[in-house]
């Protein structure tokens, strides 16, 4: 990029066989596309060897291989194959169910698409990022990112935030001059690097370099390959570490206890490895993957896509949501009404200086670029009449729109030869520019507020030079009138509303249009009676007064990008979890600032790389949905994890007790492995469950200091039951070591199975909360091959002896009781527990890591085959300074 920054623009495209006006034709795109492949930093893919590098380098279970071949060799190969069989069965169901999961996450990712205006054949098109190409020719404007490293052919008020790249904070003003050889990459004014945003302006460019060779792809290629964590994934670990170290420290001691003993060492080592294994949650990524995949699904068919599954928990753990109106609350379908001209002006008039004062171009009929208004305004049925008119009118230069003006203007020539510069904007902004307003012109403009409708006002005055305008032009206007647009409240709106409002969550708008209008709708939809907040208003405030008039207030109204990303920002001090939904350039502050950021698939580029979520259909009952789906997979984790530190820690206690009074293991390391094995497979049925309604009303979230009074509480009521168990067998039945083992592994694989019925929910099981068939069947029919297992023809292999019938009465009896003894401490538990508030997520590392998973794809070759290299190009070797 430095060699095309030194080199003139006009000798790049020739190098680069492009043209400004026609660009590449689609035969040199398909050519180009083979030698270069597509434009990505990195290639997001199901891959087999890293799925199943995540199930076998758990250290515990790679030692427990490493001690079960050693036992082979040294004469126990009975006992070491069964270990070996049950471990890669153990390893191979968590990798079939991972590496769906991570099937599904690649489908996911192909759903979400970032487009860039593209001119091919001479015609403008909207075009895949992936699928830019050097030579082609692209279009800059407010809000995109940039998507490749380009030359500047042409710009207008150009400027971009580089701190992607360089970490500074201030718009990088852009022209298309050359710079000197060598200049640094900060000082390259007239080239547009990759993941840069258009802070302002417009502009044409010409695609230099693509993919990983690019100044973003470099640096990307550099970060780790792993996802930055959400606080979902960062309660998983510090849940899998919290039984670690339980594990660690039973293990050394039952291993040392077993020594001291005089028991063989390979025994009491396997025993003690079996134990550790059986403690950690060997598939609680399996069961995760599960509810997060399915959960995915879910909500992909109901219009809502993460961008990373393990971001549908953070959904799910919101419960205040700003929103802003258009699409939202309104129907989103803006449509043109009329014309209100001042005096001295004619509808026609007005309507034409209106459509000359556009930033979208037509494009056989469809406006391409530009903002909604300006596309009604372009696609209304007004504007037949206006086409012959319009082509007597010669654009001769434009000052985009910016957030901080809040108007467009253009110079315009003629046929006569007379300049014109027509302003067009928010009503407030335009006015203030304005000569001599009449008071009938202000009175007309609230009365259209206070209906509801949106206004763009539209001033004009002779201009005498013709030269590019600039935004200091701006003065001396008359107003020409307003154009009046409809974008009434949607008709299900209040219903979506009251659905969110049972969900525990409360939504507050945030617009940048007139305060009037913004309560006039939510006032229709029964949201608020009270006034609105305005920017000006906001700017009074210190934060702990702003924190105060946000916990009242339910408008914001006329704010700017930085006081939406204030507001956010101050919400979130007060705990809980921030969404905010928006679908412009200026929401990109605010969504980054959320902890959850949520977008539309029609979102401008900027707006949907801050996203987490993006939304297919702009509708908060769809986004009700996500919200429900994403609290209803994880209360289903947190289902698994409460299991894992209740009745199976209890067993594994259990073991490691009554191996120090026993003369024999209490249970072989294999049978240790097995139970585990059959255990876990039952709660594979988990993201099926149905959740309790009252777990959907309020956001959840990970909780190490619960999970562990939970797991100390309960873990000793599951013991006691093992320790009757080990009384029934030996005082009672004068049980044999094999007997012994058998009891004992059909009644801790029946309590800890069944126990999820209990567990599950805080209501009183089956009567007032129902779980789901498949759950009912997985665990039931676990619970029945663990029984049958003593009296099968493997038996024998397994270490294990037929059962007396007397056995399973006793076994029925003691699982009600357990079951009413859980029943009983769910009450007096939950009657004293609290949850603490999760920390906040590293905001700036979460930005980063956004703005490189959007250059990132699916790789396929242009005839639609994945292929697995990181795609990249540069500039040809024939183009020197």
């Amino acid at each position: 990029m430095t060699t095309a920054a030194a080199t003139e623009a006009a000798v790049v495209l020739a190098v680069l066989d492009s043209t400004m006006a026609t660009g590449l034709s689609d035969q040199d795109v398909l050519r180009l596309r083979r030698q270069y492949g597509p434009n990505a930093v990195s290639s997001h893919q199901a891959r087999l060897l890293p799925v199943l590098w995540h199930q076998v380098r758990s250290p515990l279970l790679l030692l427990l291989v490493a001690a079960a071949t050693a036992s082979y060799f040294v004469g126990q190969r009975s006992d070491a194959l069964i270990i070996g069989v049950i471990v890669a069965l153990s390893v191979g169901l968590g990798f079939v169910n991972e590496y769906r999961a991570e099937k599904a996450a690649e489908a996911l990712h192909d759903q979400i698409r970032h487009e860039s205006t593209v001119i091919r054949d001479g015609r403008a098109s909207a075009v895949d990022v992936a699928e830019l190409v050097p030579g082609d020719i692209i279009e800059l404007h407010l809000g995109d990112i940039v998507p490749a490293d380009v030359r500047l052919l042409e710009t207008t008020g150009l400027t971009c935030d580089e701190s992607v790249l360089t970490g500074e904070s201030l718009p990088v003003d852009k022209n298309t001059a050359s710079v000197a050889p060598g200049t640094a990459l900060a000082d390259l004014t007239g080239c547009a690097l990759m993941g840069t945003v258009v802070n302002a302006g417009s502009g044409r460019a010409v695609v230099v370099t693509t993919g990983a060779r690019t100044e973003f792809g470099k640096i990307a290629a550099g970060l780790s390959g792993h996802q930055l964590e959400t606080e979902f994934q960062r309660g998983l670990r510090r849940f899998s570490m919290l039984l670690v170290y339980v594990a660690g420290t039973l293990t050394t001691s039952i291993f040392v206890i077993n020594v001291v003993l005089h028991k063989p060492i390979m025994d009491a080592l396997l025993f003690s490895l079996a134990i550790a294994v059986g403690i950690t949650p060997q598939l609680l990524p399996a069961v995760v993957s599960s509810s997060l995949a399915a959960g995915s699904r879910r909500m992909s068919q109901h219009k809502v896509l993460v961008k990373r599954l393990v971001c549908i928990e953070d959904l799910g753990n919101i419960d205040v949501l700003f929103t802003d109106k258009t699409g939202t609350l309104t129907a989103g379908r803006v449509e043109y009404t009329r014309a209100a001209p001042a005096s001295g002006c004619t509808d026609a008039d007005l309507l034409r200086s209106g459509l000359l004062c556009t930033e979208s171009t037509v494009q056989d009929g469809q406006a391409v670029g530009g903002n909604p208004l300006d596309r009604a305004l372009s696609t209304s049925p007004a504007v037949a009449a206006q086409q012959a008119a319009l082509a007597d009118y010669t654009r001769l230069g434009l000052v985009p729109f910016d957030h901080e003006r809040n108007m467009v203007s253009v110079l315009v020539r003629d046929r006569a030869g007379v300049l014109t510069l027509i302003t067009k904007g928010a009503p407030e902004r335009v006015l203030d520019r304005c000569l001599d307003v009449p008071a009938d012109a202000r009175a007309a403009l609230d009365a259209e507020f206070a209906a509801g409708n949106r206004v763009i006002a539209v001033a004009t005055r002779q201009a005498s030079e013709a030269r590019p305008p600039v935004a200091g032009d701006e003065y001396g206007l008359k107003l020409a009138g307003y154009l009046v647009f409809l974008d009434p409240p949607k008709a299900d709106a209040a219903d979506a509303l009251h659905r969110l409002a049972t969900l525990g969550i409360a939504v507050k708008v945030i617009t940048g249009d007139n305060p009037a209008v913004a309560v006039k709708v939510c006032h229709d939809l029964r949201l608020t009676d009270g006034a609105a907040l305005t920017g000006v208003q906001l700017a009074t405030m210190d934060d702990d007064a702003l924190a105060a008039a946000i916990a009242t207030t339910t408008v914001f109204a006329r704010v700017s990008p930085e006081d939406k990303a204030r507001i956010v920002r101050v919400q979130r001090r007060s705990g809980g979890g921030v969404a905010f939904l928006g679908d412009g350039v200026n929401d990109a502050l605010a969504l980054h600032a959320a902890d959850v950021g949520i977008s539309v698939d029609s979102a401008t580029d900027v707006a949907k790389d801050a996203a987490d979520v993006i939304l297919l259909e702009k509708d908060l009952d769809v986004l009700a949905d996500g919200v429900a789906e994403g609290r209803r997979i994880f209360a289903n984790t947190i289902k698994y994890v409460l299991m894992g530190t209740s009745s199976n820690f209890g067993n594994m206690f259990s073991a490691a007790g009554a191996s120090v009074f026993l003369s024999f293991l209490p249970m072989l390391p294999s049978q240790i492995l097995l139970n585990n094995l059959l255990y876990d497979t039952s709660q594979l049925a988990i993201p099926t469950d149905h959740v309790d309604e009252e777990q959907l009303r309020r956001p959840s979230h990970w909780d190490i200091a619960f999970i562990r009074r939970f797991m100390i509480f309960f873990g000793p009521l599951s013991s006691v039951f093992d320790f009757i168990t080990f009384g029934i067998m030996l005082w009672v039945f004068n049980a044999s070591a094999g007997e012994f083992r058998s009891g004992w592994f059909v009644e801790s694989l029946a309590t800890q199975t069944l126990v999820i019925f209990a567990i599950r929910t805080r209501r009183i099981p089956f009567f007032r909360s129902h779980p789901s068939l498949p759950l009912v069947l997985a665990a039931l029919g676990v619970v029945a091959v663990g029984s049958a297992l003593p009296a099968s023809p493997l038996a024998q292999t397994l270490g294990f002896e037929p059962l007396p019938i007397a056995f399973f009465a006793a076994l029925v009896a003691m699982i009600f009781a357990y079951l009413a003894l859980i029943e009983l401490g769910k009450r007096i538990f939950y009657r004293v527990a609290r949850t603490d508030v999760a920390p906040r997520r590293d905001a700036r590392r979460h930005f980063l890591r956004r703005r490189a998973a959007r250059f990132s794809h699916a790789t396929r070759d242009v005839h639609g085959r994945r292929h697995h290299r990181n795609a990249h190009t540069t500039i040809r070797e024939g183009l020197k300074p």
